[in-house]
C-alpha cells in the first residue's frame, strides 16, 4: 500500500483529499505545515508528497527545497494562485507536478495515480538478460536498472527527468516538440505546457550537461524543440 503525506495548513482540504485517497486504497499521512512534513518524512517512508505552497513556519517551496536534499519521491504542489511564475517556481525547486485550486479531487487523484506509476517504475528493477542501454558519448541510462551515468558517475534525476531523457535517448537525433514531449510523458493534452518542460529540460541539462548554457547532449532546435544529439 502506497503511503502520500499530504501537508496543508487548511485541515479541510486534508481531509478532503483523505478521504479520496483513502478510497483509491492508499495510506493518508497528514500535516499542517512544512517544519511538521519534515518531521513526518524523518519518521516513515512515504512513496508521494502532496504539499501547499502558502503555510505556516516552512512553506511549500521551502519545505520542498529541503526534501530534494535527500529524497526522490514524486512531489504534488497545491496553491491558490494560478499564475505561471508560481508554477514554474514550484517546478524550479523539485516539484514533479502542480495543481491549482480550487481543483477536482478527482483529477489530483488521477495525478497523484501517474507520479506514483512513473516513481514505481523508474525505482523497480526489472530482470531481463538483455539490458536496454542507451549511450552517446558519456551519457548512458540503463532502463532496465534505470540508472543515468555521465562518464561512469551516477546521475539522479527525478521520475519525470528520466522519463524526459530517456524519451530523447531512445530517439536520438530525431527532434520533439514540447507539445509532444509533454504528450509523450504525462500522457495528457498539452496546453499551455511549454513553460513545464522548459524547467524540466533545464534540470535536466544541469545535471547531465558540464556547462548547461553550452550542452553537449540535450540540445535545442529553437523554433521547433529538443533532441538528444548523435555524437
Amino acid at each position: 500500500m502506497s503511503k502520500i503525506l499530504v501537508c496543508d495548513d487548511d485541515r479541510e482540504i486534508v481531509e478532503a483529499i483523505d478521504i479520496y485517497l483513502t478510497q483509491e486504497g492508499y495510506r493518508v499521512l497528514k500535516a499542517y505545515d512544512g517544519e511538521e512534513a519534515l518531521k513526518v518524512l524523518k519518521e516513515h517512508t512515504v512513496d508521494l508528497l502532496v504539499i501547499d505552497v502558502m503555510m505556516p513556519k516552512l512553506d511549500g517551496i521551502r519545505a520542498t527545497l529541503k526534501i530534494r536534499e535527500q529524497n526522490n519521491m514524486p512531489i504534488i504542489i497545491l496553491s491558490a494562485k494560478s499564475e505561471d511564475a508560481d508554477k514554474i517556481l514550484g517546478l524550479n525547486v523539485g516539484a514533479d507536478d502542480y495543481v491549482t485550486k480550487p481543483f477536482n479531487p478527482l483529477e489530483l487523484v488521477a495525478r497523484v495515480k501517474s507520479q506514483l506509476r512513473r516513481y514505481t517504475q523508474l525505482g523497480s528493477t526489472a530482470e531481463h538478460s538483455n539490458q536496454a542501454v542507451y549511450e552517446v558519448g558519456g551519457l548512458a541510462i540503463n532502463d532496465d536498472l534505470k540508472e543515468v551515468t555521465v562518464d561512469g558517475e551516477p546521475v539522479r534525476l527525478t521520475p519525470i527527468e528520466y522519463n524526459i531523457l530517456l524519451l530523447l535517448m531512445k530517439n536520438q537525433g530525431k527532434v520533439f516538440s514540447i507539445d509532444q514531449i509533454y504528450e509523450n510523458i504525462w500522457n495528457e493534452d498539452a496546453i499551455g505546457v511549454d513553460n513545464t518542460v522548459a524547467v524540466h529540460i533545464r534540470h535536466i541539462r544541469e545535471k547531465i550537461e558540464i556547462n548547461p548554457k553550452e550542452p553537449r547532449y540535450l540540445k535545442v532546435v529553437w523554433g521547433v524543440g529538443y533532441k538528444v544529439e548523435k555524437l
